[in-house]
């Protein structure tokens, strides 16, 4: 995963509502983006934006059936995403800190 990525689905999950909606994604197999809409008590546009994001972030996939425009999570780009942040948190954590005086701390 690249650092581009990283950082849109960062940002992806940082929005309490675009989470909400990844959540109601992925709790199910495919769902149809009307449906989504019908769940939250905001504007379709705004839906769509916060759609776009999630896709944007490799989140949420999208396919064509008819008229109609149908999601599905990505738990895999999700779990490539949690593995990258444990990665970068445990190098950050194992380096010795400095306190306010300068000195450095030991992290225990």
């Amino acid at each position: 995963m690249n650092a581009i990525q990283f950082q849109r689905i960062a940002k992806a999950l940082a929005d309490p509502r675009r989470f909400e909606i990844l959540e109601v994604i992925a709790a199910g197999a495919e769902m149809c983006c009307g449906e989504v809409v019908e769940l939250f008590p905001v504007a379709q546009a705004t839906i769509s934006h916060h759609l776009k994001d999630l896709v944007d972030a490799g989140l949420v996939e999208t396919r064509q059936d008819g008229q109609f425009k149908l999601l599905r999570a990505r738990p895999e780009v999700l779990a490539e995403y949690i593995t990258q942040l444990q990665h970068r948190i445990r190098v950050t954590a194992n380096r010795p800190q400095k306190s306010k005086s300068g000195n450095k701390r030991r992290t225990e």
